[in-house]
């Protein structure tokens, strides 16, 4: 029986919400300048950039191994502002039958937060939540002050 589950996180940045949206949106690539420690590439299979339907390969670093995935872009909304993707091969379907990541962003007062969701779906109970990967998101999102902020 196929066990489905959610979890989430959020991430304090102080650079621009917008920032981090349009990176994911336009400029996922640049992810591993961000934290090419964590992400080596991404490249766009086909379709256009943030676009729904398009298709994006990434090629990241998760518990010390290089993996692969790619993933369709499910949703784009301006206006929340949230992309979600949606896996459709790579390392992770060896573990997960589904797998969605969705980023989200939102200002609360003068504070501004990266939230990362992920939607997941198990073969069974024995196999764990996904939290090493939403790990491993929230640590990218933890290094963005750090690309958006530098001084000159």
């Amino acid at each position: 029986m196929a066990i489905k589950g959610k979890i989430s996180r959020e991430v304090e940045v102080k650079c621009h919400c917008h920032q981090v949206f349009e990176l994911y949106k336009h400029r996922p690539h640049d992810s591993s300048v961000v934290d090419p420690a964590k992400v080596e590439a991404c490249h766009l299979v086909s379709g256009e950039w943030g676009v729904p339907g398009s298709v994006v390969e990434w090629h990241y670093y998760h518990d010390g191994k290089k993996e692969t995935g790619k993933e369709i872009i499910e949703e784009v909304d301006d206006e929340l502002p949230k992309i979600s993707f949606k896996l459709i091969e790579g390392d992770i379907l060896k573990v997960y039958n589904s797998f969605i990541n969705t980023l989200t962003t939102k200002d609360v007062g003068d504070k501004k937060f990266v939230i990362w969701t992920i939607e997941f779906e198990k073969a069974n109970a024995s196999i764990p939540d996904p939290t090493s990967y939403l790990d491993l998101l929230c640590g990218i999102a933890g290094n963005m002050d750090a690309h958006f902020l530098k001084q000159p």
